[in-house]
């Protein structure tokens, strides 16, 4: 991942644990992420995104694709497997 993690938040309460997440791009600029992981398609999904302050809905595979070079999903799962890691996180399988 080329992006560094700069602020999280971790929310474990509800039906599914939600992320929040602000990065480091590589060119300086940041990307503000809101996902959640949901249990019923055992999938990560973006809610919110926004770069450089600039709203994208829940579109991610533009940045995913052109600079990580990974898929939305391997994305979204780097970046949750850190953060599960940190607050000592573990998803019900």
């Amino acid at each position: 991942m080329l992006a560094k993690i700069k602020k999280v938040k971790l929310n474990k309460e509800g039906k599914n644990p939600n992320y929040k997440v602000l990065l480091e791009c590589p060119e300086g600029k940041e990307l503000y992420i809101h996902f959640d992981y949901t249990y019923a398609t055992a999938k990560y999904w973006p809610l919110e995104v926004n770069y450089n302050g600039k709203n994208q809905g829940a579109k991610l595979a533009w940045y995913s694709s052109k600079i990580e070079k990974l898929t939305v999903a391997g994305f979204l799962e780097g970046i949750a497997e850190k953060i599960n890691k940190k607050y000592e996180f573990e998803l019900k399988r």
